[in-house]
């Protein structure tokens, strides 16, 4: 499973038993300064929260977390900054309004830590993983449809799709397919039964990953509308930017990469190729300038302490004085399951 990354540590409030991928780099990135007023959109286990406001003394901090769990587990850590961290229930996408709601408009930089929590994972009851049997639910939040809702209820097609888009799986349609079968006897309620039925389809590859892994990240990303949120998230954070303003993104697989990078590539001002078929066009002005070459990698020392940091990349950008802009079509495709298309009759 993709996630944030972990080892163990200590608690919010005490020693932090989650310590995210890429920490140090992102808050580099940020270029954080005395005073300014910042937005964490991932608050998880406070990983982050503390670090900046350590960091950069007398900055102020919003974070945002759509877990429950996660907004009571920050309360010490609240009370420990004297005023200075605010933690609210929300999705990250939400980022502009809290920030916002919270007058903290303009921020000088914005971070996101893309992905599932290490906590969240470990918790059985969850029901993200296949290693622990727990209810199929996978709800980073409290509402809304859960992993089990969709696997006993979406047609075969966009099952198919789903874990085809989301998760790369190669065999979606035999999987799907399978699924279908599967809940036509009883309905799919546990991970280890959706963990065995997947296993019989997919062939395991020696000394691969779980054959349902690449399932169980479709099921996720799908059930919390991920990569719809990140796409949000990402315009939000260049409409409530001050010039100078930083955004620092850290994801953990090449769905979440190649959203982030289409956005900052486009929003640096770099022109679509030419073609010799369509008339030249003209860059547009340039929302922001890139701070990162490319994707910063966790260095090895990182990624042999932490062995979930293998595939984050970090990106970041820095806000520039030009208003912003709408989103695009394009980038809202990329983050969305293809509709299943009717079949042809023969």
């Amino acid at each position: 499973m993709t996630d944030r990354g972990s080892r163990d540590g200590g608690a919010v409030g005490g020693p932090a038993r989650h310590v995210p991928v890429l920490m140090t780099e992102a808050l580099d990135a940020l270029a954080l300064k005395p005073g300014g007023r910042y937005l964490d959109g991932t608050f998880g286990a406070g990983g982050y929260a503390r670090a900046l406001l350590e960091r950069a003394p007398e900055a102020s901090l919003l974070a945002l977390d759509r877990d429950p769990t996660a907004v009571a587990g920050g309360a010490d850590l609240v009370a420990a900054m004297n005023g200075r961290l605010t933690i609210s229930q929300a999705r990250f996408g939400e980022l502009a309004q809290e920030a916002a709601r919270f007058k903290m408009v303009p921020l000088d930089g914005v971070v996101l830590d893309i992905g599932v929590s290490s906590m969240q994972i470990d918790e059985a009851g969850r029901g993200f993983s296949f290693r622990f049997d727990g209810p199929l639910d996978m709800r980073m939040g409290s509402d809304g449809q859960s992993a089990a809702d969709l696997v006993n209820e979406a047609e075969e097609g966009l099952l198919a799709n789903i874990f085809y888009h989301y998760g790369e799986e190669r065999r979606s349609r035999a999987v799907a397919r399978a699924v279908i079968e599967a809940r036509r006897k009883a309905p799919l309620t546990t991970t280890k039964q959706l963990a065995d039925l997947v296993a019989g389809i997919v062939r395991a590859e020696p000394g691969g990953a779980h054959p349902a892994t690449r399932v169980f990240q479709a099921l996720r990303i799908a059930v919390n509308d991920e990569l719809g949120e990140l796409v949000q998230a990402l315009h939000a954070a260049e409409a409530v930017l001050a010039p100078g303003g930083r955004l620092a993104v850290v994801t953990f697989h090449s769905l979440e990469d190649r959203i982030v990078k289409q956005f900052l590539t486009t929003r640096s001002g770099r022109a679509p190729a030419a073609s010799r078929h369509a008339p030249a066009t003209v860059a547009p002005v340039a929302t922001f300038s890139l701070v990162t070459k490319g994707a910063v990698a966790p260095s090895e020392e990182e990624m042999r302490a932490n062995p979930r940091a293998r595939s984050a990349k970090l990106r970041a950008a820095e806000r520039t004085a030009a208003d912003a802009r709408p989103a695009e079509p394009e980038l809202v495709a990329l983050a969305s399951v293809p509709q299943p298309q009717p079949r042809r009759r023969s």
